[in-house]
């Protein structure tokens, strides 16, 4: 390993050179793509997303050494772990806990870190590793700390490392607390999904130093990348939302759905009758589409479930979680969208009214928004840090 493998000129494969034409991948990081393949830190048995299946599909090294190769070369994500493990067989299981990310988001992290030859950095989640090796072989022997909650995955982790002999330290333990014995850091990586940024990571970063992680509201899985820096006071942590993303959750910050039953006794009707002329193609949008990001942030404490869409008719519903109020709005293809509600929070006239806020501002994407994290909590701010709402 060397600290100036930035200056390097590897030649790259079919993904890097794809990735590289995209932009997800800059010419400092190729070295480090070159030097650690994704390929040497994979499981036999893994489950990558197949495009055109549309799902997680289950491919053995043994079994069919090519089509794993193509697959761990390819720009999708894999899964490697199920359930917490408690998966068995070669079936996808229930809920994916561990995974390796797709190269391209993986890469375009990478750059918004800014991390250098010599610096001290934290990753939060190590999964295979493949991250944390990239990010070791750029800042060099010793720099880079990685933390891994899960204790099988944090073992096999430490084997791997060994096998390649590249300096990382991997740490099991709950990465929501940091990692204190390394800090100061100048960069703290998370690769699994914020609900609220740790202030401890804020405190363990150095005054400058940079925060990158996946963040997000339990409205949707609609999440985007914070790249937050430390004020010079270290007292805070501000910066833009740089694009959208889906992770796995931080375990601490799971969201469990409470059953529709305990929101809604009867029916639908027995909700205060309305409705709206917002239609279902402007509001529903696409799966992480921006209105969803900004209907999180604008209404607090709020998840929604888009059901099937049956004989023209769409139901949407909305659960507070704060305390047991609950709307649903109907779209119906061709007539205005009826909607009920009912419980102390006014859960649908919330959402109209962000959305159409969401409207008057020019449907702003996750890009325009940005967070600012104190040891209070967190504010998001659309366009100026000193226009914001706490959440």
């Amino acid at each position: 390993m060397t600290t100036d493998a930035h200056k390097e000129r590897p030649s790259l494969d079919g993904l890097g050179s794809a990735l590289m034409s995209s932009g997800a991948l800059s010419s400092d990081w190729a070295p480090s793509y070159a030097a650690v393949p994704r390929s040497a830190v994979l499981p036999d048995l893994m489950w990558p997303f197949d495009m055109e299946a549309g799902r997680s599909v289950a491919v053995s090294r043994v079994d069919d050494p090519t089509r794993w190769q193509e697959f761990a070369e390819s720009d999708v994500p894999i899964v490697t772990q199920w359930d917490d493990g408690k998966h068995t067989g070669t079936e996808p299981g229930h809920v994916p806990t561990s995974s390796a990310s797709m190269p391209s988001v993986v890469f375009r992290m990478l750059q918004e870190l800014d991390l250098h030859p010599g610096h001290k950095a934290l990753e939060i989640g190590t999964a295979t590793t493949w991250n944390a090796l990239l990010m070791a072989h750029r800042a060099g022997p010793g720099c880079v700390t990685t933390v891994e909650v899960d204790r099988a995955v944090a073992t096999t982790a430490m084997a791997t490392v060994e096998r390649l002999g590249i300096p990382l330290h991997v740490v099991h333990g709950d990465g929501f607390h940091g990692c204190l014995e390394g800090a100061p850091y100048d960069r703290v990586i998370a690769t699994c999904g914020l609900r609220s940024i740790p202030f401890a990571w804020v405190e363990q970063c150095r005054p400058g130093g940079v925060i990158v992680a996946p963040w997000g509201t339990n409205y949707s899985h609609a999440d985007a990348v914070a790249r937050l820096v430390v004020a010079p006071d270290g007292q805070s942590a501000s910066g833009p939302f740089t694009g959208r993303v889906e992770f796995m959750k931080l375990r601490r910050q799971r969201f469990v759905h409470r059953a529709h039953s305990e929101y809604v006794e009867g029916s639908v009707a027995d909700g205060d009758e309305s409705s709206t002329t917002i239609t279902e193609a402007e509001f529903v949008g696409e799966q992480f589409g921006p209105e969803r990001f900004a209907m999180g942030v604008r209404v607090p404490r709020c998840s929604y479930v888009v059901a099937e869409k049956c004989d023209g008719a769409r139901p949407v519903w909305f659960y507070s979680l704060s305390d047991t109020s609950w709307a649903c709005v109907q779209f119906r293809d061709g007539k205005t969208a009826r909607v009920w509600q009912r419980g102390p929070r006014r859960l649908w006239d919330q959402v109209e009214n962000a959305f159409r806020w969401w409207v008057r501002r020019g449907k702003p994407d996750q890009t325009r928004f940005g967070l600012t994290v104190t040891a209070k909590g967190e504010r998001v701010w659309l366009d100026d840090p000193a226009d914001s709402w706490a959440l």
